[in-house]
């Protein structure tokens, strides 16, 4: 627990004569739920594009598990165990789950494709994460409510044995029921020993799952702070620049 899942010192990026990350520090460790907050275009989808190999940093100092790294691309991020959950899912609607999970990664026996091997590990997945919601792994994706599509979208990663797992708004467009259950999957994501970093504008579901809570402002890292120690309005202020944070970054 004393050495963060990812590390950054100093991270920035820009693009031609405009500075997004100016100099960014973030630590996530291993069993917490970190938020990542901040007001649009303070920043957040640049740091985790960065995280992700999408966009390399310019300057700064990656670690990952307390080791320098440089990360150039996607695949080299989910190499070492970077997942990252975009709001879009990124799932195909006319497949089934299993053939969702292993998009990309199937599994090959004898030149031909080892469903059941597939099926096996999709479910043990599932279960992992304690999932009770789905019915059968060979359901379409269309089949599926949205909170059963972002628990797929989830135990995808864990399939994947993800170090960190990053959610891009996770609840957004969700119901009251269906929220809570995603919550709840993260809470029991984290408790894997897996470290989490959620981008979300809801306060309220940050306050429920989250660990520690990080503010992006202008492209500056202005606080990470436990959640225990801070409220929904300090939190705001720091988002929207109105307020100091004084404590130990």
């Amino acid at each position: 627990m004393d050495t963060p899942v990812i590390e950054l010192s100093g991270v920035k990026k820009s693009f031609g004569p405009v500075d997004v990350l100016k100099g960014v520090d973030l630590k996530a460790y291993a069993g917490k739920v970190t938020a990542l907050v901040g007001d649009n275009g303070a920043g957040k989808s640049t740091l985790i594009k960065g995280l992700s190999g999408v966009q390399p940093y310019d300057e700064g100092i990656v670690k990952f598990n307390g080791e320098a790294i440089n990360i150039h691309d996607p695949r080299q991020a989910g190499a070492i165990g970077i997942e990252v959950v975009y709001q879009d899912l990124a799932l195909c609607e006319n497949l089934d789950i299993v053939q969702n999970m292993f998009l990309g990664r199937e599994e090959i026996s004898q030149l031909t494709l080892n469903e059941s091997e597939m099926e096996l590990q999709a479910t043990k997945a599932l279960q992992s994460l304690s999932v009770r919601t789905v019915k059968s792994v060979r359901q379409k994706v269309s089949s599926l409510s949205g909170g059963q599509r972002q628990t797929v979208a989830i135990a995808r990663s864990v399939l994947r044995n993800a170090k960190l797992v990053i959610l891009d708004e996770p609840t957004a467009a969700l119901g009251v029921a269906q929220t809570e259950q995603v919550l709840n999957l993260v809470r029991r994501l984290a408790d894997s020993g897996v470290a989490v970093i959620i981008i979300s504008h809801n306060l309220v579901d940050v306050f429920k799952v989250c660990d520690d809570i990080a503010v992006l402002y202008l492209g500056r890292m202005v606080a990470q702070i436990n959640t225990i120690d801070t409220n929904q309005a300090d939190v705001v202020g720091y988002i929207t620049g109105t307020k100091s944070y004084d404590g130990d970054n």
